[in-house]
């Protein structure tokens, strides 16, 4: 707190909170706040006058950041899945009937082998979520992982097409002329109706 002084006279009062930070070094906060009064005074004794006298101003008032940070790079954290077997992993729900089905077909008609597969449950499934850039709990697409960058709804699955056998890769080339907007707008009804419509089972069947 320090005297405010004008021509030698006290005329108020300014009071001024050193800052503080606080929270977890992931998420921390810091706030500061400075108020000044000034209101007349007479010389040598400070008074305080009548309300309407009395004026306030607040410099900084609660100020208030949050900040946040993710200490964890997941593409390095996830890099081990790519060192040895360069292939993509396509991530599915693991109990979806429908996203189930979907896998075997993949499997059936990919002789080479190209794809790998993990369940968005999984513990690696939440790890290639959060490389994705997708919440780790965010089981809503399909996703197709590749080394270098990664692929939702209708791009995931004409990616998935273009490594599988044929006719499925120029079947692919056809349809990414259908603009982004349809294709993921046919892609998510289909999406949140599949328990409906297909059922769903008890654990993962692949």
């Amino acid at each position: 707190m320090t005297l405010i002084y004008e021509n030698g006279i006290t005329v108020g009062i300014k009071i001024k909170a050193s800052s503080k930070i606080s929270g977890s070094p992931e998420k921390f906060t810091v706030s500061a706040f400075e108020m000044a009064i000034v209101v007349p005074a007479s010389f040598g004794r400070f008074t305080v006058p009548s309300r309407a006298q009395v004026r306030l101003r607040v410099s900084a008032s609660s100020n208030q950041r949050t900040f946040r940070r993710d200490s964890v790079d997941w593409v390095k954290e996830t890099s081990s899945f790519f060192e040895e077997d360069k292939r993509p992993i396509m991530l599915f729900d693991g109990v979806c009937n429908l996203c189930n089905g979907g896998v075997k077909f993949v499997k059936d008609h990919d002789r080479n082998r190209s794809i790998r597969f993990e369940a968005l449950q999984s513990e690696a499934g939440k790890k290639l979520l959060m490389r994705s850039g997708r919440a780790p709990d965010d089981i809503s697409s399909v996703v197709l992982v590749e080394k270098d960058s990664s692929y939702i709804k209708s791009e995931a699955v004409l990616k998935i097409m273009n490594y599988i056998d044929l006719p499925f890769p120029q079947l692919a080339f056809f349809f990414q002329f259908a603009p982004l907007f349809v294709r993921d707008f046919l892609y998510e009804n289909v999406a949140n109706n599949r328990y409906a419509m297909f059922g769903r089972s008890d654990s993962c069947e692949i």
